[in-house]
Parts: structure tokens; C-alpha cells; sequence
């Protein structure tokens, strides 16, 4: 660990405790803008005053900040400390604040957090007024969230235990939230049993508490989820990012909803009052794309009750109306054209209306959308929009343009 005093090779235990010396915060700070086109020439010119152990651990924190501050801001990720998996596996701010008001209102004080990872949900319902047991068996992880409580200034509000989350005595909380690790050795987890702790251990947890919450995965099957709980699909900004059980008090048992975030627009129907499967039609002057949380949700069919649609193909998720609609739920285009699948048709088309921009969408088509975009040839100061889909089971191609405010 150390060669005349100075330190060279560590263990990541130490190597983070080392981050939080004098020397470890004069080096980071030093690294707070650093440009990683520069790292050699700046490795070895911090290596003559500082450890080259602790200019490693500095190194590999600052480029770990550099890419939380996609998930956590760049003022929240240049105090923050991160390991690898943490920065892959951690909520994105603007869900945990999400989440974190719900609990809020659901008048939830004091929650314990299980598998709390780097604390990225802790430190949103802290800023929510919430007190937060954070618990997690990993020593680095926990050396992790603590740091990140204190560096927030939370660390009032976050108490972080290391240890097996099956062994916490959770009753003396209003409310559980678990987020069992979905990533394995060979990759990414499918299965909810093969979770860690299981699906079904979360469950059973989440049952004896008065309030709950399970993070899972976006591509969770419907029947996977319990009868007593509400299931609700986050999207951020057009991006679906997770599932959530919620269940106990204030909670509609068997509910779906579809959650869009920033604008925190929730779609949600309840066992007796969901739609069955919207009818197919022709192709109207219409498009309508559902935002992957809706669709996630089994909740298509409450957007075509909106628009006053129905779907293009009995098995596509676009619904198609001859009336312009505004929904929070989906994103509006007007079609112009609709052909069979023909590439030389479409290069036509494109050249005839002069489309410089295209963007290429599919649901539906095994064509990959860039090499159907090479092939275009491009060329004009216009913009088009092209779905790649079926129409009555047969392949088609819809052309159009988004509508404004959309």
C-alpha cells in the first residue's frame, strides 16, 4: 500500500478512503475540467507530486463524474462519488425526484432503502424531507453513499448500514423501497427470480410495510406482476427507463400507469376501467405514436379513446386518426403518403418533395433504419418523417411530418 510513506497500489476500499484526504480533494479538484484527450500528459505530470496509486483512483473518479452528469447534473456530479456499476446502475435524477414526491405525498417520513446502491434515490427523498435507512452489502458501495450524504450535505437524513438487506427489521419505517441489482456476471438479468434479492423476496418485503415501492424492469411480463399491486412504466424524455410496484395504502391494487417525466404527466386506468383493444382502420390523415411508457402499459388503447383512433395493424402500436388530437401521451404527424414497402418508390418520393433531413422510424419491420437512410441518397432544405410498419399485415411505408408543439 505505501512506498516510503507514499501511497502506490491500493485495494478500491482504500483507494476511495484515499479520495477523501486532503491530497485525494486537492487532486480531484485539480481534475475537476480535465480534458480526456489530455489524461497521459496530465497522469504524468500529477505523479510527480502525488501517489500514482492515488492519481489512478483520482483519474478513474473524474471520468466517472464526467459521465454521471448525464444522470445527476453537472453541479450534483462534480461533488458526488461514483463507482462503475453505480454510475451504470443509478436512477436518473429527474426519476428519483419523481419518486421521492410520490412517497412524499403518500405521507411517508422515514423509508428504508434496500440495495441503495450510491444513494441516488436516498439522497432524492432526503431532499424531499424523508429520513432514509440506506442499506446495501457491498463495503464500497456503502463508503459510497455515505460519502455522497456528506458531500450533499444529507447526511442528516441518510443513515448508511452495510449489511445483507434480508437481515433489516424494516417495521419501524413508514414505507420500503428496493431496487434489487438486475445485472449478473454474464450481463444483464432478465428473469425477476434471478434478481438479487429475487422478485419475490421484494415482494414479500414490500407486503409487511405500510407503503412500498419495487424498481424493476421495464420489460417485466404483466403476469409477473402481483395482483395487490399498482404497476407504473417511467419514460424520461421519450426514453422508457423502469417499472415500479407500488403497493399498500392509497394505492389502486391491479392498476396500470404510464409516468412521463420532466412534465410528470401520468396516464392510468384501473382494473375496471381499462379499454379493450382498440379496433384497426385505414390509415387516416393522422399518426400517432404512443410514448414507450403508454405502450409498456397496455395503455394504447386509452390514447386512441383521446384521439378518437384506432390502430393501424391489429398487432402495431400506432394509432391513426382522420382528426388532429393534442396528447401528453403521444407524438402527433401528419401523413402525406402511404406506399407498400418499395425502396425505389420511396428514394423517388424523397427526391421529388427535395428531403435533405429524414428521420426513419419502425415498429413492426425488420429494416434497420440507417441503412434504409444510406440509400436514400439524400438531398433539398426539407425535412420527412418515414415509418417503417404494416398496414393490414402488409409492409408499408407511411411518410409524414411531425405537427408543431408535439
Amino acid at each position: 500500500m505505501a512506498d516510503n510513506g507514499r501511497v502506490t497500489d491500493l485495494d478500491p476500499l482504500a483507494a476511495f478512503a484515499a479520495l477523501l484526504t486532503d491530497e485525494g480533494q486537492t487532486l480531484l479538484d485539480a481534475l475537476r475540467d480535465h480534458d480526456p484527450a489530455q489524461e497521459l500528459t496530465l497522469a504524468t505530470r500529477l505523479r510527480r507530486d502525488h501517489p500514482a496509486g492515488l492519481v489512478s483512483a483520482a483519474l478513474g473518479q473524474a471520468r466517472l463524474r464526467q459521465r454521471a452528469a448525464a444522470k445527476f447534473g453537472a453541479q450534483d456530479a462534480a461533488r458526488m462519488y461514483f463507482t462503475p456499476d453505480g454510475v451504470e446502475q443509478a436512477t436518473r435524477t429527474g426519476v428519483a425526484a419523481y419518486r421521492a414526491e410520490r412517497f412524499r405525498a403518500l405521507g411517508v417520513r422515514s423509508l428504508a432503502d434496500l440495495c441503495c446502491g450510491i444513494g441516488g434515490d436516498a439522497i432524492a427523498l432526503a431532499r424531499a424531507g424523508v429520513a432514509v435507512l440506506a442499506v446495501d452489502r457491498s463495503p464500497l458501495t456503502c463508503a459510497v453513499a455515505r460519502a455522497n450524504a456528506a458531500a450533499l450535505g444529507l447526511d442528516e437524513l441518510i443513515e448508511v448500514r452495510c449489511a445483507d438487506v434480508a437481515e433489516v427489521d424494516t417495521s419501524p419505517y413508514d414505507a420500503v423501497f428496493v431496487d434489487p441489482a438486475r445485472r449478473g456476471g454474464r450481463g444483464r438479468v432478465f428473469d425477476p427470480e434471478a434478481y438479487s434479492p429475487p422478485l419475490s423476496w421484494a415482494v414479500e418485503a414490500a407486503r409487511k410495510a405500510p407503503h412500498a415501492a419495487l424498481k424493476i424492469a421495464p420489460g417485466v411480463p404483466h403476469e409477473a406482476v402481483p395482483e395487490e399491486a399498482e404497476a407504473e412504466w417511467i419514460s424520461e424524455r421519450g426514453d422508457v427507463k423502469e417499472a415500479v410496484l407500488w403497493f399498500g395504502a392509497g394505492i389502486v391494487p391491479g392498476a396500470m400507469a404510464a409516468t412521463l417525466l420532466p412534465a410528470a404527466a401520468t396516464l392510468r386506468a384501473e382494473p375496471s376501467a381499462m379499454l379493450p383493444d382498440p379496433e384497426p382502420r385505414p390509415v387516416g390523415r393522422y399518426l400517432y405514436e404512443p410514448d414507450g411508457a403508454v405502450i409498456r402499459a397496455h395503455l394504447v388503447a386509452e390514447v386512441a379513446r383521446e384521439v378518437d383512433g384506432g390502430l393501424i395493424d391489429p398487432m402495431i402500436a400506432y394509432v391513426t386518426s382522420d382528426a388532429e388530437h393534442t396528447s401528453r401521451f403521444a407524438t402527433a404527424y401528419e401523413i402525406t403518403d402511404q406506399l407498400p414497402f418499395n425502396v425505389k418508390k420511396l428514394r423517388a418520393l424523397l427526391r421529388e418533395r427535395q428531403v435533405g433531413v429524414l428521420t426513419v422510424k419502425k415498429r413492426g419491420s425488420a429494416v434497420e433504419p440507417e441503412e434504409l437512410r444510406r440509400k436514400m441518397k439524400l438531398s433539398g432544405p426539407n425535412a420527412a418523417t418515414v415509418f417503417l410498419t404494416r398496414v393490414a399485415d402488409a409492409p408499408t411505408m407511411l411518410v409524414g411530418r411531425p405537427l408543431r408543439g408535439t
